[in-house]
């Protein structure tokens, strides 16, 4: 029981913690990929939103981590659900899948993936400074019409891209009969 109780720590506990919100953004990420169901491609894509916003809580960041539910799980996620339901049924047959599409994208995720871990083994990281405790909303909304102007109008410019991508989506998806 004693040894049970020196796992449990405040810092194994957090890691833990951590690692249950990797996993989950990782396997909603394979399930955004990997399943043959559109559907279940979205709710696999809500998984993985849900684990980034758990990794903005462990960076001490929940203003985004609320952000990221908001836009990306309610508004994105959402409009991909009305282009699904504009879109052909899911019991006709699927074509099969084209292998050399596949292999591309696959070694297309092997060179980011080795781009990104060699960029992370090269760069030299540095403890961030002291953050402020002052997150009003008139604080943030100062911070997001001056330092963070250029991100604020980023994440206007993704929706509306992800509205664009849905009507698209929506408007192509169904053959004439």
């Amino acid at each position: 029981m004693s040894a049970l109780i020196a796992l449990l720590t405040p810092q194994n506990v957090a890691t833990a913690g951590f690692v249950l919100v990797v996993g989950f953004t990782v396997l909603g990420a394979l399930i955004a990929v990997g399943a043959r169901n559109i559907f279940h491609n979205v709710l696999g894509l809500c998984l993985s939103l849900f684990g980034v916003a758990g990794i903005f809580l462990f960076l001490n960041s929940p203003f985004v981590a609320l952000m990221e539910i908001l836009i990306y799980v309610g508004a994105i996620c959402i409009a991909i659900c009305f282009a699904i339901m504009l879109s052909e049924p899911l019991y006709l047959p699927r074509p099969p899948r084209n292998k050399i599409k596949v292999i591309g994208a696959l070694v297309g995720a092997g060179a980011v993936f080795a781009f990104f871990g060699l960029l992370l083994k090269k760069t030299q990281w540095t403890p961030a400074a002291e953050r402020s405790t002052d997150w009003s909303v008139t604080t943030i909304g100062h911070y997001l019409l001056t330092n963070y102007s250029l991100i604020f109008e980023l994440v206007s410019l993704l929706l509306l891209v992800a509205m664009l991508g849905a009507i698209v989506t929506a408007r192509g998806g169904r053959s004439k009969l």
